[in-house]
């Protein structure tokens, strides 16, 4: 892999970090039939590996999504704007197995341009990310404390790092 930082993401760094925190973001999954999903993440992290830009998301294996970004390895993380706080919870408190979460926020998808998975319209910030890297959550090393708090029925994530192919 060559050295790529001609993706500009700084501007938006400290906004997507206060949302990460409060209420939370937007992650899209599409399989390769078109077919999509949103979840709320709060966990992330946005920077430099390998000399690239990054997006580091956490997914549990249980989460609907996981099997998107598997088909796919792409994915996109749109910021809310003002008034989305309670998709963005209904996102985060649902499953995409069950429920039409766009349909029920009222959200609405637009094709990226970097990558097959759509944004979502209604959100102020859209990384476009393709997966070059995961990692599984290895319960042996996670200290007890965490697995405790974070991990009581042992559902661990990936952690997916996502190339920032384009951010706007």
């Amino acid at each position: 892999m060559v050295s790529d930082m001609n993706v500009k993401f700084d501007e938006f760094v400290p906004e997507t970090l206060t949302k990460l925190e409060n209420p939370g973001c937007l992650l899209v999954g599409a399989k390769k039939d078109g077919k999509c999903n949103v979840m709320t993440i709060g966990w992330g992290l946005v920077g430099v590996f390998w000399r690239m830009p990054v997006f580091l998301v956490a997914v549990r294996h249980s989460r609907f999504t996981h099997e998107f970004i598997e088909d796919s390895d792409e994915f996109t993380v749109n910021v809310p704007g003002e008034g989305l706080d309670k998709a963005v919870s209904h996102c985060g408190e649902v499953s995409g197995r069950a429920h039409d979460k766009l349909k029920e926020c009222k959200l609405s998808l637009m094709k990226g341009k970097s990558v097959k998975v759509p944004v979502i319209r209604e959100c102020k910030i859209h990384y476009e990310c393709k997966v070059m890297h995961k990692l599984e959550v290895r319960p042996d090393i996670v200290p007890a404390d965490v697995k405790t708090l974070f991990y009581p029925k042992d559902d661990y994530h990936t952690l997916y790092f996502g190339k920032i192919l384009a951010v706007y």
